[in-house]
């Protein structure tokens, strides 16, 4: 029976380790894809293909790497088998839910900081179980966790955010400066120029120093490389140099392209060589494990892990099947995609929409940043400032002038150097046997170089010095979570044994479900077809058409929304005003993004239709927003009287809150059928209704007034039942304005009737 359970353990391993793998890569594409992405330089399909044969290859060069899991943090000497087991099912278990919590939010995280701390947290829980039983001190823990090699490993993750940052923005300065924006209309021998240093730099670190211990080069090739560096580094940058410029020159190459494609094979080869350790590590220390163990006839708990120090040659077909399970993984997941999104957004280069909000922090960081700018600028003399000033004009067709998010986030000479610097130093680290965070190395890289590229302009500073406070905050709370819980599941591992697994495998796999359904949801919500779309016509026209979908998908969900604001007040039903308050923010937030895209509208109008259909867009987003503002107080004040748990509206209230939402909805209907069906013909009828729906408003006012001075004895239903009646007839006339902005355009010659709604069935 004692067997039977490690044996259960070993490939409920097994499967979390394919799990981990997954979640893992889902998280960890953001390393080597951003850039290429990013810069639209080949296609998706191509990235795809290239980072699979990168990370192909990385994976057969990731061996060494595994004695971090085995020996690194922990030393295996003072630890016997069930405990060791009991710190490897705790680590993995930890590690999946929590990178799959962040992929659930589309927030690039370390998966090398996440499996550290696991270890160390882990580790440390058991340790101190055994020094309890043996009533020993605090100070004895030192002999259980390996502090040099953790304190080497957590100091060289914090290092890398530093380095890589400062690295990357001195030499996309530098670049920028040689270069210019403006790269296309440089002389071959530039563009030969960077391809030579970035392919050398690519070469000697990634295919020299990554792929090292796969045994690939001769021996006496490698000896050659370390005994006359210098003389190697230099016979490269000539070579590819030179053949830069025959390829520039007479097969018409573009050299970033090049450059970005053998930087992202390179970067996502490194990846796998620096990360496979993070996801089969554990699993495959575990393994080894057992099979020291097994047979032994010793208790697994007297039998002494004094194997795990020698060191283990990794099977290479358990290297190449991880391998295989990661790039299916980037070919199929669509966590991947917005995870990626994240980084991207962060680095474009021009305005947009901004997922971040600004805080007091990145607010305050922005103005020291200016003011040192501006001392800085003071000492330049003003020649040069001129000169460097002219290297970052951007050329006219920079500026999107149709859609935006058809545009490259940032060019060439930028997603070049990301790869090429990210390349290089995950690859020193590599080659050390030290688990550097290529997460935080590509993603500070990444920021870096948009700083020195000065895509973080005064309208965008804020919002992304906050993305990136949010990202190492998450980071700093990855270290912490992770090192608790996996302390926590290792403790609770300890106490109930195999009943506990059970219980936590089961619970892990019941998150990372609900995790996926959520995002499966989510996705599908942000691609309905009743989400609000930018208007990307050129011409009035074309403005007025693509403008009615968005009416007719507007008034669909105010109706619904206005019917469960009142339905939620009429049952006193919390969770569903919570729900509908979630609707009307969603609403807001594409209104506040149609109104963000209003300069890249205008720049894509034709010069003869600039003056109508800017005003005519303009007049319609603000409609849109009082519409929004009235539904977003109708919902605002019902949730918040129900939360504060304040009376019940009474029965004649309710009722006539239904009366005036049951001639709403008609209304609501009527204006939907109208904008999608394209029949405005009808629109001259329906603005004649306009005084009867505010009379019928006022009738219900006036009746609540009466009511008030004879039998409201609640303060606070007066106050939810006036606003909500005032808020409806807001929403009534920002209707009514909508539809008369239409019938301007189409009918002005008319004069709509005076209809009572009374009289309408």
């Amino acid at each position: 029976m004692g067997e039977n359970i490690y044996i259960f353990m070993v490939i409920a391993l097994a499967i979390l380790a394919i799990t981990d793998l997954v979640v893992g890569v889902s998280n960890d594409a953001v390393n080597f894809l951003n850039s290429a992405i990013g810069s639209k330089a080949i296609s998706f399909r191509t990235i795809i293909i290239v980072a699979s044969l990168g990370i192909a290859f990385g994976a057969v060069s990731s061996s060494g790497m595994m004695e971090v899991a085995r020996k690194g943090i922990f030393n295996p000497t003072e630890f016997v088998f069930a405990e060791i087991m009991i710190i490897f099912m705790a680590v993995m278990i930890t590690d999946i839910l929590l990178l799959d919590f962040f992929n659930t939010l589309g927030m690039p995280t370390s998966t090398t900081v996440s499996i550290v701390f696991e270890l160390l947290g882990a580790a440390v829980a058991i340790s101190l179980v055994k020094i309890i039983a043996v009533d020993g001190s605090f100070s004895d823990l030192g002999s259980y966790i390996n502090t040099e090699k953790a304190t080497e490993i957590i100091f060289g993750i914090l290092l890398s955010v530093f380095i890589a940052f400062t690295i990357g923005a001195i030499v996309q300065f530098l670049s920028r400066v040689l270069i210019s924006f403006k790269f296309e209309e440089k002389p071959k021998w530039v563009e030969a120029l960077f391809g030579g240093l970035a392919i050398t730099a690519i070469i000697y670190f990634i295919l020299v120093k990554g792929l090292k211990s796969a045994d690939i080069f001769d021996e006496s090739v490698i000896s050659f490389i370390y005994e006359y560096t210098e003389i190697f580094i230099l016979e490269n940058i000539i070579f590819w140099t030179l053949l830069s410029w025959a390829f520039s020159a007479w097969l018409k190459w573009n050299i970033y392209r090049v450059v970005i494609v053998l930087g992202t094979f390179a970067l996502a080869m490194a990846f796998a060589g620096n990360d496979l350790v993070n996801f089969i590590g554990v699993p495959i220390a575990a393994l080894q494990s057992f099979q020291n163990w097994q047979g032994s006839g010793i208790a697994p708990t007297e039998f002494n892990m004094q194997g795990l120090t020698a060191a283990v040659q990794t099977p290479t077909l358990l290297l190449l099947l991880s391998g295989g399970i990661m790039v299916l993984t980037l070919w199929f997941s669509s966590k991947a995609k917005s995870v990626v999104k994240t980084s991207v957004d962060l680095a474009r280069q021009d305005e947009g929409e901004e997922r971040f909000q600004p805080n007091y922090l990145s607010r305050q960081i922005v103005k020291f940043s200016v003011t040192a700018f501006e001392s800085l600028s003071a000492i330049i003399p003003p020649s040069l400032s001129k000169r460097i000033d002219k290297q970052f004009e951007t050329p006219n067709t920079y500026i999107p002038k149709s859609k935006v998010q058809d545009m490259p986030a940032f060019d060439m000479v930028r997603a070049a150097v990301n790869l090429m610097v990210a390349s290089v130093l995950i690859s020193i680290a590599t080659s050390m046997k030290l688990p550097l965070s290529t997460t935080y190395v590509t993603f500070m890289v990444t920021m870096g170089t948009s700083l020195a590229d000065r895509a973080w302009g005064a309208e965008s500073a804020v919002y992304r010095v906050a993305g990136v406070l949010n990202v190492i905050g998450g980071w700093f709370f990855t270290a912490f979570s992770a090192f608790t819980a996996a302390a926590i599941i290792a403790y609770i591992l300890h106490l109930g044994g195999l009943v506990s697994l059970i219980i936590l495998l089961v619970v892990a796999a019941a998150l990372i479900l609900r995790n996926y359904m959520a995002h499966n949801k989510k996705t599908k919500v942000i691609k309905a077809e009743d989400s609000l779309r930018r208007a990307h016509s050129s011409s009035i026209q074309g403005v007025i058409e693509e403008s009615a979908d968005n009416i007719g998908k507007m008034i669909k969900r105010t109706n619904k929304i206005y019917t469960g604001a009142i339905n939620g007040l009429a049952r006193h039903d919390l969770e569903a005003l919570r729900k509908n308050n979630k609707g009307v923010s969603k609403m807001s937030k594409e209104i506040e993004d149609l109104q963000n895209n209003i300069f890249y509208f205008i720049k894509n109008l034709d010069d003869s239709s600039v003056g109508g259909a800017s005003n005519f867009y303009i007049n319609l987003l603000d409609h849109l927003q009082d519409l929004a503002q009235s539904l977003e107080l109708i919902s605002k004040i019902g949730y918040t009287h129900v939360n504060n748990n304040h009376k019940k509206l009474k029965y004649n209230q309710i009722k006539e809150l239904k009366d005036l939402d049951f001639n709403l909805e008609k209304l609501f209907n009527d204006t939907s059928e109208t904008f999608n069906d394209r029949s405005f013909e009808r629109i001259g009828k329906m603005l004649s209704t306009k005084d009867s729906y505010i009379t019928l408003v006022d009738e219900k006012i006036e009746k609540q007034v009466a009511r008030t001075r004879t039998e409201e004895s609640s303060p606070k239903n007066t106050r939810l039942y006036f606003s909500l009646l005032t808020e409806s007839k807001d929403l009534i006339k920002a209707t009514m304005k909508l539809l008369e902005l239409y019938y301007l355009e189409h009918d002005s010659s008319v004069e709509p009737a005076k209809i009572d709604i009374k009289t309408m069935s």
